[in-house]
């Protein structure tokens, strides 16, 4: 992780993948093997929606950024639209150039995901900014529905924070 100065804001690096519903965000948190980015390919082929498309930000590198009361996450430039796809290697995708990162989802065993989150959810920090966190199973068929699920309940968790400032 490396956190570098910006003008306006604060910038680090971290180590995940990132994708998008539209202009919001998820961060994928876990170690080597987790499902990251097995995941993200499988929220990729999810159909758009009113909430807009699903799109890859970054995959095992994210730039994030602290804007004002938002967090942007973005790729490397040396790693825009690639995507590691176990048994094919290193695959091209469409990305998005940056979107306002709204959760981050931990990966984890189906057996410690609880049955009902934590009220409220739990935060995490990064680039300054607190950020709230779900526990999720990635090889659950439903993943990639979940979390399309969560990038919105998060979204819409920040509507209603932020027309009560």
């Amino acid at each position: 992780m490396t956190r570098d100065p910006v003008p306006g804001g604060v910038r680090e690096t971290v180590h995940g993948t990132c994708v998008a519903l539209g202009t919001d965000a998820a961060l994928l948190r876990g170690g080597s093997g987790a499902g990251k980015s097995d995941l993200a390919l499988r929220f990729l082929a999810l159909p758009d929606c009113e909430e807009g498309l699903p799109r890859l930000v970054a995959d095992d590198q994210v730039c994030l950024t602290r804007a004002e009361d938002s967090l942007m996450a973005s790729p490397p430039p040396n790693l825009a639209g690639l995507i590691e796809v176990r048994g094919l290697g290193i695959q091209t995708v469409s990305f998005a150039r940056s979107a306002r990162l709204v959760v981050v989802c931990d990966l984890v065993a189906a057996q410690d995901v609880p049955r009902m989150p934590p009220d409220p959810w739990d935060r995490t920090v990064l680039a300054g900014s607190e950020i709230p966190v779900l526990k999720l199973a990635p090889f659950e068929t439903s993943a990639p529905l979940k979390l399309r699920l969560a990038i919105v309940a998060a979204t819409a968790h920040l509507r209603v924070v932020n027309n009560r400032v």
